[in-house]
């Protein structure tokens, strides 16, 4: 087992802000008004708050296994990288039922009479509309419109009022789901803007996530008697053999993703559950290639602060309907306006793996463009390598070859067919 790096620790917090009003959003715009000179862009080092990382609540139960796992720094944790052999794992992802560690999610109450509209003033998608037992995914922007992290709105319990304009009353509870290497800078980020209204942030501890994914998830659920949810981002909250277990059906591109939370102390009993039934355990260095194979971005990496939400194509994340909340003036210019000048894009490579960064070029070595992340799946098919990237407009207009340092890239339309090579 590689030993913890002695001295590390990661900052516990129990947070209680108040108040939010347009006073702190315009001091924010005047601000950048007196910014003189051309707005440089964020370096990618400064995307995400550095954190000491610490084992996950997994990594310390596998610490007494027979065989050692490596453990890598992973989304601001600990985690293990590999658990089992990397085809094993990439097929239990793409064809069977993978069970992995989500330990790096951190949980946040919403709280306060003011909640439902201080929230919904910022991020990007829809918070008031929820429907009980549901959530969404987020950008959260400055007032430039610049993206300063992600992360998961959800709405557990309540009903909806009778005016969805309305303040929603009763116990429903607003909670955000936040990758632990944004915590901090997203918490100061909402602490700018908490100032008079009755909110409170409250994080929520005593349970951690297990991670089920692959296309046969929804039949192992259903032979441990747990129910499979219908549709994406949704949750349920059930009794199961003595635990009260928190089931979230995450967003997924090729194939089903569930999130299982337990009580810390439990989470032992959840993960034999899940491979008794025949769940393969999946380390983090698949998780995050399949997640590059599926075209989902990870901030700090495929998107990172200077980017605009139109920029990354990520429009399941902005809602044009809800109402005011900061940064959006600068998204509905770009709407109006019908374009930018580059997207982020999904592409397939003949070639080795590049590092993040490699520059794209066309036939004639114009650089078009630069690869964000790219990982190598190891298929029953044969392997074969994805990557996702900034592609300048004109260039995927012009459907161009692409070509890297170590090859030529493809751009892809759609979602790859993992069954075939």
């Amino acid at each position: 087992m590689t030993p913890l790096i002695p001295g590390f620790r990661v900052r516990r917090a129990c947070i209680y802000f108040q108040g939010y009003n347009q006073d702190a959003v315009r001091r924010e715009i005047c601000d950048i008004n007196l910014h003189k000179g051309p707005m440089k862009a964020s370096p990618m080092t400064e995307s995400v708050v550095a954190l000491t990382p610490q084992a996950t609540a997994l990594a310390l139960l596998l610490e007494s296994a027979a065989t050692p796992h490596e453990l890598s720094a992973y989304k601001g944790v600990l985690t293990p990288r590999e658990l089992d052999a990397p085809e094993r794992e990439t097929d239990a992802l793409a064809t069977g039922a993978a069970v992995h560690d989500l330990g790096w999610l951190k949980r946040v109450a919403v709280r306060g009479e003011d909640r439902f509209r201080w929230l919904s003033g910022m991020v990007t998608n829809m918070v008031n509309g929820l429907e009980p037992n549901t959530g969404a995914w987020n950008l959260v922007l400055n007032a430039q419109g610049r993206i300063q992290g992600d992360l998961y709105v959800w709405r557990e319990g309540g009903q909806l009022p009778p005016h969805l304009e309305e303040l929603p009353a009763g116990d429903s509870e607003l909670v955000l789901q936040i990758a632990a290497d944004q915590f901090d800078k997203l918490m100061a980020h909402l602490e700018r803007f908490i100032i008079m209204d009755d909110v409170e942030l409250t994080q929520l501890s005593g349970e951690a996530a297990l991670g089920l994914t692959g296309p046969l998830g929804a039949e192992l659920l259903g032979r441990l008697g747990l129910p499979a949810l219908e549709k994406p981002l949704t949750e349920a909250r059930v009794e199961w053999n003595g635990l009260n277990l928190r089931i979230a059906r995450g967003y997924g591109v090729l194939v089903d993703h569930y999130e299982l939370w337990a009580p810390v102390a439990r989470l032992g009993k959840l993960w034999k559950a899940l491979r008794t039934a025949g769940a393969t355990p999946v380390g983090s260095a698949a998780v995050d290639a399949f997640r590059i194979a599926e075209g989902i971005p990870a901030f700090g990496i495929d998107m990172v602060e200077r980017d605009l939400p139109q920029e990354t194509s990520q429009m399941r994340a902005l809602h044009f309907s809800k109402g005011c909340y900061l940064g959006q003036e600068i998204v509905e210019r770009i709407r109006a306006r019908g374009n930018v000048h580059r997207h982020l894009r999904q592409f397939e490579l003949t070639g080795s793996v590049p590092a993040g960064g490699a520059e794209l070029t066309s036939e004639s070595g114009v650089i078009c463009g630069h690869i964000t992340s790219a990982a190598e799946l190891k298929l029953a098919s044969g392997s074969r390598v994805f990557a996702l990237g900034m592609l300048k407009g004109e260039a995927e207009a012009r459907n161009l070859p692409l070509a890297y340092g170590g090859g030529t890239a493809r751009i892809l339309a759609s979602a790859p067919d993992l069954k075939t090579s």
